[in-house]
C-alpha cells in the first residue's frame, strides 16, 4: 500500500528526537566505547549513569546510560515545540488509549511519558537545561567527531502500521521500500527536522531498536574512526561499512557497543523541509537500496536488535525478505 500523504498540522507539534537512554551491563566499559572511543561529551557522571551529548549540542544530554542487569533501551526522547504541546500531546495519547504519565526527569522540564500501540516507550519535553556550547571548542573533539543525535531505526511487525501511527503525529515519509508480491511498505524514513529521517521502521521482530545513529562532519571521521578502533581493542565491534546508502544517500558505519547495542555513524543525507516533498519508493530485490555501490548488508544487520524494556516482541506479518549478504 503507499505510505499516507503527510498531516502537515498534527495533533501536537514535534520537534526532532532529541535522546535515547540504555541500560548497560557495564558501564565503565561503555563510557570506553563511547567517550574515549566515538568522542562524545560528557555532561554529568555519577556510579550508576552516564549523561552525554555530542558537539553541536545545547541540551543536557542526547545519550543516558545506566547501569544494570540486562542490556535494554528505556526510552525514546522527543523535543515539543512548547508546554502546551505537551497538555496536546496527553490528550492525544489518552484519545488513542494509551497510557500517559507525568515523570520528573533529571535536566529536563516537565515530562509526558507514553508507549506508541506498539509498546515502544516514549516520553516528550519541551525545555531541557542548556549548557554552553561546546562546538568550535575543537581541542576537546576526538573519536568521530559527532555533532548530533540524528535519527533512531526500529524493527517493527508492521511497518504499514508503525507508518501510519506515526505519521498522524506529524512525521512525515521521505524515502520507504515496498515489495512488490505484497504492495506492503516493509520499510520507512521519516522526519520531523527537515533531514531525511528522526525515525525510521524496518520490517522485522517487533519492537525493537535496530540503531541511534550520530551526524559526522564528513566520511572522512568515519576512516579515522575505523583506524582508531581497529587498533584499540575495538576491530570486533565493526558490522558494516563503511559504505553510502542508497536510501538517503548517506556515508555510513555501523557499530557495536559492548552490550551490541548498535550505532550508526552517519552522514552527507538531504534537505526535506518542504511540506510537498514527495517519497522516493524503493524496491525490495534493488541492491542499491541497501548500498549504493551494491554490496548487501550482513545478516545480523536484519536480525539483531535491542530490546525495548517491557515491550512484548511478535514476528513480522510481512515474510519478504531483502538480498543478504552470504
Amino acid at each position: 500500500m503507499p505510505v499516507p500523504p503527510p498531516l502537515l498540522y498534527p495533533p501536537f507539534n514535534i520537534v526532532r528526537l532529541s535522546h535515547v537512554e540504555y541500560q548497560v551491563t557495564d558501564l565503565a566499559n561503555s563510557r570506553s566505547f563511547y567517550v574515549d572511543t566515538l568522542g562524545l561529551q560528557i555532561s554529568d557522571e555519577t556510579d550508576s549513569v552516564l549523561y552525554l551529548r555530542a558537539m553541536e549540542e545545547r541540551g543536557h544530554h542526547c545519550i543516558v546510560l545506566h547501569q544494570a542487569n540486562e542490556a535494554k533501551v528505556s526510552v525514546l526522547g522527543f523535543k515539543v515545540f512548547d508546554d502546551s504541546d505537551l497538555d496536546k500531546a496527553e490528550r492525544y495519547f489518552k484519545e488513542q488509549g494509551l497510557p500517559v504519565e507525568w515523570i520528573d526527569k533529571p535536566y529536563m522540564g516537565r515530562t509526558l511519558k507514553t508507549r506508541d500501540p506498539d509498546g515502544i516507550p516514549l516520553e516528550f519535553y519541551a525545555l531541557m537545561d542548556r549548557l554552553p556550547s561546546l562546538h568550535q571548542q575543537y581541542k576537546l573533539y576526538n573519536g568521530v567527531k559527532p555533532l548530533r543525535i540524528d535519527h533512531a531505526n526500529m524493527f517493527s511487525a508492521n511497518v504499514d502500521a508503525s507508518v501510519s501511527f506515526y505519521n498522524n503525529l506529524g512525521f512525515r515519509t521521505t524515502e520507504y521500500t515496498e515489495d512488490n508480491d505484497t504492495q506492503k511498505v516493509w520499510a520507512a524514513w521519516m522526519h520531523r527536522k527537515g533531514g531525511v529521517h528522526d525515525i525510521a521502521f524496518t520490517n522485522g521482530r517487533g519492537p525493537r531498536l535496530h540503531h541511534t545513529a550520530f551526524w559526522v562532519p564528513t566520511p572522512l571521521n568515519i576512516i579515522d574512526l575505523l583506524d582508531l578502533m581497529s587498533t584499540t581493542g575495538w576491530v570486533d565491534s565493526i558490522e558494516r561499512g563503511p559504505g553510502r546508502h542508497g536510501i538517503s544517500n548517506a556515508f555510513f558505519l555501523y557499530v557495536l557497543d559492548p552490550d551490541g547495542h548498535r550505532i550508526e555513524i552517519y552522514c552527507s543525507d538531504y534537505q526535506t523541509v518542504d511540506p510537498d516533498h514527495e517519497p522516493i519508493k524503493w524496491d525490495l530485490t534493488d541492491p542499491q537500496r541497501q548500498t549504493l555501490w551494491g554490496a548487501a548488508a550482513p545478516r545480523s544487520w536484519f536480525e539483531n536488535g535491542s530490546f525495548f524494556d517491557s515491550a512484548i516482541v511478535e514476528e513480522p506479518v510481512l515474510k519478504a525478505q531483502p538480498i543478504i549478504a552470504p
